[in-house]
């Protein structure tokens, strides 16, 4: 049996968490905030998923479902803690709620530089679709 615990965020723990992205992310995000945690925890409160082992935060992703397609956010894994299982557990947990709310396809935004993620992703069968180009605009 595995000796990590998967659970959905909660709001007091958003600092600790804005922290915990501060350090083992991979990259930062305008949305990277208080208020942006918030808001995603007020609108889908399972989105927000949280690995513990030894009841200390080992790592987080975001599994947002908009009810068309399943788009996963900030897998970050704390770098005492990589390659023993956790992104594989929170990923597996995430597909988990992908499914049960009737999701047919996940995708996962990756870095170019982030080579250790991209090598995660394609080892958990995601591939980058080459095809596309992903276009954004900051919001006011």
């Amino acid at each position: 049996m595995s000796d990590i615990e998967i659970r959905t965020a909660v709001p007091d723990e958003i600092p600790a968490l804005l922290d915990f992205w501060a350090r083992a992310a991979e990259g930062t995000s305008i949305t990277d905030d208080a208020a942006g945690v918030t808001a995603l925890i007020a609108r889908d409160p399972d989105a927000l998923l949280v690995a513990e082992r030894d009841g200390a935060v080992a790592g987080t992703v975001i599994a947002g479902f908009d009810g068309w397609r399943c788009h996963l956010y900030r897998l970050a894994v704390d770098p005492q803690q990589r390659r023993r299982g956790v992104a594989a557990a929170l990923l597996a947990a995430a597909e988990a709620r992908f499914e049960a709310l009737g999701g047919r396809r996940a995708d996962a935004m990756v870095l170019d530089r982030n080579e250790l993620g991209r090598q995660f992703w394609q080892g958990a069968g995601y591939h980058p679709q080459e095809q596309w180009t992903r276009w954004a605009k900051p919001l006011d």
